[in-house]
């Protein structure tokens, strides 16, 4: 119950928030029916508000006050103030009503009509649209669900998304169960944090309001997926003015483009075994690097549920600064001429309006640490609109003001550097060359970045300057490497394709509406091209994660509840290279869990990696002791058979040294404390 309230009064805040970023934007012949544009940007803002408020709060309690449940305090501070806030703006808005009693009635209706009429203004498309909608938000709920549920006490998480799930409900329940307060990650306790957390935090925050820890990061999950899709649908009406070319990009978004269909087709007609290798294949296909983990299809949205919040409030911005280009592009000048003015000119620099800027600029640099990859990538984009776009002021100070706050946050939370941008070219491509990258583009993504040249000979220039904001993501990709792992670039590829699926919405529609079998023909073909390999990823998803292959976890273990209980938040525990089991559930903080995690964050593994192989495997006892206390371990976790670096750990030497103060009832796992 709580944890619903807690939503509500959110979405709420939110609403009031987002009135003062879309009230002026409500641009005739694009967005007829703002409520698509409040709806999702009320769910963002307030989520990204409230949820700061707690944290802020709670960080405090326990930082400052010493307090052992600092969530109590963040919660009860934030969600009493959200109602105070609500209750002031509904006492001034009732007092400015009151002031217009004495006006005629028929006034005061028209007023009211207006008020709907600026929400539903096409109340013919409002119906389609609210099936599209309603058909979404069940596709998406049954999706969320399907491979991340709860049942009779144990968690479900399907094959190939669980990898994922490991760091984030580890993460999840390190507030929920714990006190992370000051933050550190869960996979490499007792240093910094340097991944993203926000959303976690607020899953993990629901979860200790009394919501139960699918649903919690589900409904999360099922409103930022659904929001950013309305925003990028609204976004896609406004570029092109065509409800189908809105529908038609979600369906480009859902289903990627690519040839690994084609080329394994091909491949298995040759070997004559290809009806039971596509009704047996439960793997995802690909020809290029990496490209069987799922990098590029649906399944990146429901591993990484973070990302979709990201992009909702990045979508916003767009949209909002949508106007700021079109203002520029409005310009009847051409070439040079153009060009001088969107540069040089009072008027290309000149505010058109600042304090949306400031507050859209506040908004992104508060989602640095809900997923930093789409701040990025937003911020990109954006600088490509802004190359072309009047007021770019606004834009200057829009950057500014994220930057500030991401800045802010990195240096409260990471000890040293956030980040060690370099020169890293061509991506994932195996040849590094500019003929290699086109090639491996035309492999991974099929028509759809090679084939934006050849559309672009048909768009007016204001589209073209869309287009070409929207690959700057896909620039950066190729061409700098901000963490260790390289794989990790191909999100600023997913949020250029994301948003470029609009013109290529735009081309089928133009196709099948300009009459004649054979631009008809085209279209559908075209339309294969574009879906056929994500229609295939998704039927792997569905496979992958249904009955039998799926991780569980006991979520009323004995050994969760001990850890939960018995471990302080400044405690650390040594186990074996935990990926997600009963002991990451009890928010404990590892010494070293599974190693990709930390390490693609930026953590030197390696390091922990030798002295954790050091404890589990020396006969030395003053060695043993010595490492221990340096490395601040305060638990040492022994299971039955287990191996660390491919090493078998021995327990002779720690029951040596240290007490035993925990076994499970089937003497599988063994705890050991290090301090008295």
């Amino acid at each position: 119950m709580l944890g619903m309230i807690y939503l509500f009064l959110a979405v709420m805040l939110g609403y009031e928030g987002s009135k003062i970023l879309t009230e002026k934007n409500n641009h005739a012949g694009y967005a007829a029916n703002r409520i698509w544009l409040i709806l999702p940007a009320s769910f963002g803002v307030g989520m990204l508000v409230l949820t700061w408020i707690v944290y802020i709060v709670s960080w405090f309690a326990s930082v400052v006050g010493g307090i052992k449940n600092p969530l109590l305090y963040g919660n009860v501070a934030g969600m009493i103030g959200s109602v105070i806030i609500l209750l002031l703006m509904f006492i001034r808005k009732y007092k400015n009503e009151s002031k217009n009693k004495s006006q005629n009635k028929d006034k005061n209706d028209r007023i009211q009509m207006k008020f709907w009429n600026d929400w539903i203004a096409d109340k013919k498309r409002f119906r389609k649209e609210a099936v599209v909608f309603a058909f979404l938000l069940a596709f998406i709920t049954y999706m969320m669900f399907y491979v991340f549920y709860m049942k009779d006490g144990i968690l479900y998480s399907g094959v190939t998304v669980y990898g994922d799930y490991a760091p984030h409900t580890a993460m999840m329940r390190s507030f929920s169960a714990g006190n992370n307060f000051p933050t550190q990650y869960p996979h490499y306790g007792g240093a910094d944090v340097k991944y993203h957390f926000m959303f976690q935090f607020l899953a993990g925050n629901l979860e200790y309001l009394g919501m139960r820890l699918d649903l919690a990061y589900n409904l999360l999950s099922i409103g930022s997926l659904l929001g950013f899709l309305m925003l990028l649908y609204e976004l896609a009406l406004r570029i092109t003015g065509k409800m189908c070319c809105g529908v038609l990009t979600l369906v480009f978004f859902f289903f990627r483009s690519g040839n690994a269909f084609f080329r394994f087709v091909w491949e298995h007609i040759q070997s004559g075994d290809l009806l039971s290798t596509l009704s047996e294949n439960a793997s995802f296909i690909g020809y290029t690097t990496n490209e069987n983990w799922g990098l590029w299809n649906f399944n990146v949205y429901l591993n990484q549920r973070h990302l979709a919040f990201g992009l909702l409030m990045v979508t916003l911005a767009l949209y909002l600064f949508m106007g700021w280009l079109e203002a520029g592009n409005a310009h009847e000048e051409r070439g040079i001429v153009w060009i001088r003015g969107r540069l040089f000119s009072k008027e290309a620099w000149k505010s058109r309006n600042l304090e949306q800027a400031l507050l859209m600029g506040l908004f992104l640099g508060l989602c640095a640490f809900w997923n930093g990859a789409a701040v990025i990538g937003g911020l990109l984009i954006l600088c490509g609109f802004a190359v072309f776009s009047d007021g770019k002021l606004d834009y200057a100070l829009m950057a500014g003001v994220t930057i500030f706050f991401s800045f802010l946050q990195t240096k409260i939370f990471i000890s040293g550097s956030a980040m060690s941008p370099q020169i890293y070219l061509g991506f994932l491509a195996e040849d590094k060359t500019l003929w290699g990258v086109i090639k491996y583009l035309f492999w991974v993504s099929g028509v759809f970045f090679l084939g934006l040249v050849v559309l672009a000979v048909f768009l007016k220039r204001r589209e073209r300057m869309i287009m070409l904001g929207f690959l700057f993501p896909t620039f950066f990709a190729f061409t700098l490497l901000m963490t260790p792992d390289i794989n990790v670039n191909h999100k600023y590829i997913m949020v250029s394709y994301a948003y470029l699926a609009v013109f290529w919405a735009w081309a089928v529609c133009a196709l099948w509406g300009s009459g004649g079998l054979r631009r008809k023909f085209l279209a559908i073909v075209l339309t294969v091209c574009l879906t056929a390999t994500g229609i295939y990823d998704f039927v792997v998803i569905v496979k992958g994660n249904g009955p039998g292959r799926r991780v569980t976890v006991n979520m009323e273990s004995e050994l969760t509840q001990w850890l939960e209980v018995h471990l302080e938040k400044n405690d650390l525990i040594l186990t074996p290279e935990y990926s997600m089991n009963e002991v990451t559930m009890s928010g404990a903080m590892l010494y070293c869990g599974w190693p990709y995690y930390a390490w693609s964050a930026g953590y030197d593994t390696n390091y922990r990696a030798a002295q954790a192989v050091t404890i589990y495997t020396t006969s030395d006892r003053e060695e043993l002791k010595d490492v221990v206390k340096r490395e601040k371990i305060t638990y040492i976790l022994f299971e039955e058979g287990s191996e660390f670096e491919q090493q078998q750990c021995r327990e002779d030497v720690i029951a040596d040294v240290y007490e035993m103060v925990y076994e499970t009832g089937d003497g599988r796992i063994r705890i050991y404390k290090t301090t008295e």
